[in-house]
């Protein structure tokens, strides 16, 4: 995992605003959102109601609002308004939102094509 802030971010026109983190051209998936206070990402979900979470490729998460920790690999790490977390592929990860701040957060993936949504008809 990698962790930093918005203002890390290199200034860019053109191409994607993680594109020195995220591989691909655009940005392919994602979306925004609200967690419940205390609410644990990606819990039960896996075969058998296993916990484990995990991509082929990097996701990005940035918090917008509140506190909480993100977990990756069994491993701790505090989150809080204003970080960007890249998890690497394979490493499991969830993300805990405080009690008392509970976590906005965007996430997406990049990759070669546009989603679909942006795709010019054949």
């Amino acid at each position: 995992m990698l962790k930093l802030r918005l203002n890390e971010l290199r200034d860019t026109k053109t191409g994607h605003i993680l594109g020195d983190l995220l591989p691909g051209d655009y940005l392919c998936a994602g979306g925004l959102a609200f967690a419940k206070p205390g609410d644990r990402s990606h819990s039960n979900e896996g075969p058998g109601g296993t916990d484990l979470h995990t991509h082929a490729d990097r996701e990005a998460f940035i918090i917008l609002q509140g506190r909480g920790v993100m977990e990756v690999n069994g491993e701790e790490h505090p989150v809080t308004t204003g970080d960007i977390l890249v998890i690497e592929p394979g490493e499991d990860h969830h993300l805990r939102s405080s009690q008392e701040d509970p976590v906005v957060t965007l996430w997406c993936h990049a990759g070669s094509d546009r989603h679909q949504n942006q795709r010019k008809p054949v």
